[in-house]
């Protein structure tokens, strides 16, 4: 006689089957491994995504088997089964098999109410989700006369009665569940969630556990470990008299709790054997799992099992604490946690659990949460930030001079702005919570209030909530998860750094950013913008007075006042980072920047310089460039205003002997911005060569350092290797090389970037992701040609791109030797690196 399970439709679920995930589906597989664990799983049987297919174009196979399993008058669940769970499938369908002879049988067995709610949820069912009958015909609760009404309703809309025949009830739920996975409207859903066109399905068939009945009956779900941070805590539900998570009399928490019944309290026994599970699918299964279970008449069965769902620091919690109990190798800890998935842990986040009113919707530019006041100006954040008020800067767009204001807020919400406009750069670079392109609101700046959706107005001082991780502005104090920079945060990290091959460096402008760096243990520094150091108030007013000076001994004089400022800016630093490497970009802006735009603040610098308000204003106008972007700035101020640079440059010498008379040994790297010539470079070396020989004979000290250049115009690409007969290293600006390679500007290509994304003009916004075709192979030429010069030059990435995961890939099989990112995205690039390291041999294989 032919066993069962040789038959090629089906297979039987057994410890020994042959049953394959790609051909079985994901459930099948999970309920085969939880059978060899001996839990109490009920006789199951998986239909292979050939039988499926098969099914879904009319050829049904001969169900008669099925008998030899479930019996020939069975009661059975139907459940989805594809390869991957994110890609869903058809809802299950309970109780195929129920007719008016099995409603008799459960009447004497289970009781009239019982059965009558059995039958009645297998005829709406049926009914709506196979013979698709107007779902409102069918939405009548349990009750008197509640079956024979959804009866007779079937017949009159069917022209026959509700079908008796098991095997017909379950041709056309299998029928009904092929066709819906095939239908236009599927695919398109799961394609959005990631699935291939060609995603197939498997079915399972499992005998069902009513969970209705005499006794303690239900069904239930329990996990073993908290979902939001890992912790372990048992945690889930079970509901009394019910199939699912519907129609339960009631509901009883699992553990002992003063606010209503547990099962730990009615059935010890029971909930003890729940425990049980835990150790051994943990251990055995590998991974945290939710078990689904249902109870009756005091006997467990087990339904399903699927991994428990996790936030990012649940995720880095489990997996640490699954390699360190030697359940899964470190390495494989590593490759389970996303690495964009660990910005949730480094900020505070509004708690998933929470109620929140969203009043507007933006693009996420930051991640983060942060709660404080309204104030629309860079001055009102710093008044707030005087009196300990947390505050939130709302702008239409942000400038240059709005970092002081940004510095001082707890997040930053624009009006405007795209993912690499000023806002959205700067705050990642703070840390600060950020949402841009907020189009939702309408910013009054003279009554300092902006509206909301459906007119709601808010004003200077009300509370929001700016939730930079999912863009949603929310009203009022927000409930929020503190960072967490735990013991398995760090943990996984060092794991990271032991099997990473690039180095990882952070864009650290202050010392606050110098402290994070470190924090995030981040190998040095790979670009500290010196200009940000300029816009505090003392100093803004040197600057502006340097830019009105006339003679180059007279800018000297001004700029001797900003030395001694400078040279405290890197004693700092050199202090924090401890001997760590530290870049240093010299002076890249052009020098409007440094000058206010409206009337107020001209005559306010007019008072400063002692000039006619006239004579400022026309001064003022004659620094204003076309295109500033590609005008005086960078290494063109360092050759036509080469005082800027000498004092940086004598700046960060004297702090290197201050330093290394605290006992630090630092060989400064000096960068030079913006360069395309190597004429350029050999002009500015000349200069800081002499300064540093002026130093040492003043200083009566010694000392070393590194001279590079920042690479960021095509030209600098294409002419590399005559630039690196005069650099060290060679670090490439991806943001500028991006702007000028594509002849866009990144704070204006948010208005059509979308556009020319779902047009597929561009595959990704190439300021979000380095663009591997054009900006790519400018710097591998300028790699190339670099090392063929200089076989020892550094050879980095500095821009916006160093912290995103497909551009580290990128650099790390182009043999640079590090990136550099914001200070709050070296944890994310770190980890990026380790898989990149984990996976390449497994690619090459």
């Amino acid at each position: 006689m032919q066993k069962f399970y040789d038959f090629p439709e089906f297979v039987e679920l057994t410890p020994t089957a042959r049953v394959e995930k790609s051909r079985h589906g994901w459930r099948a597989k999970c309920l085969q491994r939880l059978i060899r664990l001996d839990l109490p799983v009920p006789p199951t049987v998986a239909l292979p995504v050939e039988t499926v297919k098969a099914i879904a174009t009319g050829q049904m196979p001969d169900l008669a088997p099925l008998t030899n399993v479930f019996g020939q008058d069975f009661l059975i669940s139907v459940r989805s089964s594809p390869e991957n769970p994110e890609w869903g499938g058809p809802g299950t369908v309970l109780n195929v098999g129920m007719n008016d002879a099995m409603h008799q049988r459960l009447c004497a067995s289970h009781g009239q109410e019982a059965a009558d709610a059995l039958y009645l949820n297998f005829v709406q069912g049926y009914a709506i989700h196979v013979a698709r009958l107007d779902p409102d015909m069918f939405s009548a609760e349990a009750g008197d006369g509640a079956l024979e009404q959804a009866l007779a309703a079937f017949a009159e809309e069917m022209d026959d009665d509700f079908p008796q025949d098991p095997l017909l009830q379950l041709r056309e739920v299998l029928r009904s569940m092929a066709r819906a996975w095939e239908g236009t409207t599927a695919r398109l859903l799961r394609q959005a969630k990631g699935a291939p066109a060609e995603a197939t399905l498997g079915l399972v068939l499992q005998e069902m556990a009513l969970g209705i009945g005499p006794g303690l009956s239900g069904s239930g779900t329990i996990q073993f470990v908290e979902s939001v941070t890992g912790q372990p805590q048992i945690t889930g539900r079970f509901r009394g008299q019910s199939q699912g998570r519907t129609n339960a009399v009631d509901t009883h928490y699992l553990t002992s709790d003063p606010r209503g019944a547990a099962l730990e309290d009615v059935a010890p026994d029971v909930f003890a054997q729940l425990c049980s599970y835990s150790p051994v699918c943990r251990t055995r299964l590998r991974e945290e799992m939710q078990i689904e279970f249902t109870i009756e008449s005091g006997r467990i069965a087990v339904i399903d099992a699927v991994r428990v769902q996790r936030s990012a620091r649940a995720a880095v919690r489990i997996a640490v604490a699954l390699a360190e109990d030697g359940v899964i190798p470190r390495d494989e800890a590593l490759l389970r946690v996303e690495p964009r998935a660990l910005t949730e842990l480094l900020h505070y986040q509004v708690d998933p659990r929470a109620p929140r009113d969203v009043i507007a919707r933006g693009i996420a530019a930051s991640p983060g949460a942060a709660t404080g006041k309204i104030v629309f100006s860079a001055s009102a954040a710093q008044a707030a930030a005087a009196r300990d008020e947390p505050c939130i800067l709302v702008r239409r767009e942000t400038q240059p001079e709005d970092i002081r204001g940004m510095h001082a807020a707890n997040a930053v919400l624009t009006e405007r702005g795209g993912m690499t406009s000023h806002a959205a750069v700067i705050a990642r670079g703070l840390g600060l919570p950020c949402i841009v392109g907020c189009n939702s609101i309408t910013l009054n700046s003279r009554d300092r209030s902006f509206t909301g959706p459906k007119g709601r107005v808010f004003r200077e001082g009300d509370i929001i909530t700016v939730d930079g991780s999912s863009g949603e502005v929310l009203l009022g104090e927000a409930e929020m998860l503190e960072p967490a920079l735990d013991d398995g945060f760090r943990t996984l990290l060092r794991w990271a750094d032991n099997v990473r091959d690039i180095g990882i460096r952070a864009n650290a402008d202050t010392p606050d950013d110098a402290r994070t760096a470190r924090n995030f243990e981040a190998d040095g520094i790979g670009l500290c913008r010196t200009e940000h150091m300029f816009f505090d108030e003392d100093r803004l007013t040197v600057m502006r007075e340097m830019i009105f000076v006339d003679s180059p001994e007279d800018r000297a004089a001004v700029l001797e006042r900003l030395l001694p400022m400078q040279r405290n800016d890197f004693i700092a630093l050199f202090d924090i980072m401890a001997g760590a490497p530290v870049c240093i970009r010299l002076f890249d802006p052009p020098l409007h920047e440094f000058l206010p735009h409206d009337r107020e603040g001209l005559r306010e610098l007019a008072e400063a310089v002692g000039r006619p308000l006239s004579e400022v204003t026309r001064r003022c106008e004659a620094l204003n460039e076309f295109n500033p972007m590609l005008g005086m700035r960078g290494v063109r101020l360092g050759v036509t205003l080469p005082e800027i640079y000498d004092m940086q440059a004598r700046a960060i010498f004297e702090a290197v002997i201050e330093a290394g008379r605290r006992g630090s040994v630092i060989v400064p790297e000096i960068m030079i911005p913006l360069v395309s010539a190597s004429r350029e470079v050999e002009l500015v070396k000349t200069r800081i060569d002499a300064v540093a020989a002026a130093v040492r004979t003043q200083q009566k000290a010694q000392f070393s350092y590194r001279l590079g250049v920042m690479m960021e115009t095509p030209r600098a690409a294409l002419r590399a290797g005559e630039i690196a007969e005069h650099a060290e290293f060679m670090s490439f600006g991806t943001n500028d090389l991006t702007q000028m390679t594509y002849g866009l500007s990144r704070d204006d290509a948010g208005r059509f970037m979308s556009t020319y994304v779902n047009q597929r003009v561009f595959a990704e916004d190439p300021f979000h992701i380095l663009d591997i075709e054009g900006v790519g192979e400018l710097l591998l030429i300028g790699a190339g040609r670099g090392r063929a010069t200089r076989r020892d030059i550094t050879i980095s990435v500095c821009g916006e791109h160093g912290g995103n995961p497909e551009s580290i890939a990128f650099c790390r099989a182009a043999g640079f030797d590090y990136v550099s990112c914001s200070p709050f995205r070296v944890p994310v690039a770190r980890l990026a690196a380790a898989h990149f390291a984990l996976l390449a041999p497994k690619q090459q294989q």
